[in-house]
Parts: C-alpha cells; sequence; structure tokens
C-alpha cells in the first residue's frame, strides 16, 4: 500500500522559515516525481514545487520561488520542502504527492497525495 504522510507544518512568524517532510511508504521515491501542493481556504490547489523522477530538474511557482527549495533523500524515501522568508499568504494546507516516472511540473496528475499539513504564518 502506497503511503505518504507530510510533517513539519506549524506556526511560524512572518519571515521565518519551516522545513516540511513527506515520508513514503510502499515505493521506491528514487522513480518518482515529487510535488508539493498548498490550498488556503476559499482558494484552489496550487502546484508550488516539483522534482522530476530522475531528480535532475525542479520547477517553481512565482509566488515561491526564490524562497522555497524542493529535494528529496531516496535512501530515507523522503521528500522536502524547505520553506523560508515565509508570508502570511503562504498560509495553507501543503500536500506532497507522486508520480512514477513523471517529469517535472504540474502538467500530469499525480496518482498519489498525502493528506497534508496544516502551515500557518502569523504574527
Amino acid at each position: 500500500q502506497v503511503k505518504l504522510v507530510e510533517s513539519g507544518g506549524g506556526l511560524v512568524q512572518p519571515g521565518g522559515s519551516l522545513r516540511l517532510s513527506c515520508v513514503a511508504s510502499g515505493l521506491r521515491l528514487q522513480n518518482y516525481a515529487i510535488g508539493w501542493f498548498r490550498q488556503a481556504p476559499g482558494k484552489e490547489r496550487e502546484g508550488i514545487a516539483s522534482i522530476g523522477s530522475r531528480g535532475l530538474s525542479t520547477y517553481y511557482a512565482d509566488s515561491v520561488k526564490g524562497r522555497f527549495t524542493i529535494s528529496r533523500d531516496v535512501d530515507k524515501n523522503t521528500a522536502y520542502l524547505q520553506m523560508n522568508s515565509l508570508k502570511p499568504e503562504d498560509t495553507a494546507v501543503y500536500s506532497c504527492a507522486a508520480e512514477l516516472f513523471g517529469g517535472v511540473g504540474f502538467y500530469f496528475e499525480y496518482a498519489y497525495r498525502g493528506q497534508g499539513t496544516q502551515v500557518t504564518v502569523s504574527a
């Protein structure tokens, strides 16, 4: 059974940092593209960061470019989203998703998705 479990969310002040983790089980992350999504209340789900299945290419939405970094550790079967210089508008539920031999970006459907972790940026 494939499972993706996110952790690392919480309450942080504007300008602060968080690192989200996405632990995968039931699949080998090295063969999967990983995408991080977020959904704020009343807004559509947004794809914000992606890493291709070969781990060579990354994509970032303009809203997070230069502040967020996606990475993965295939030995730990875990993907990460390092979030720096957080803003109140980054408040959302963040979730990770995986697609076998996927490319980079959000032009395809991700087959597996986690439940998400809440990130709140507030003073």
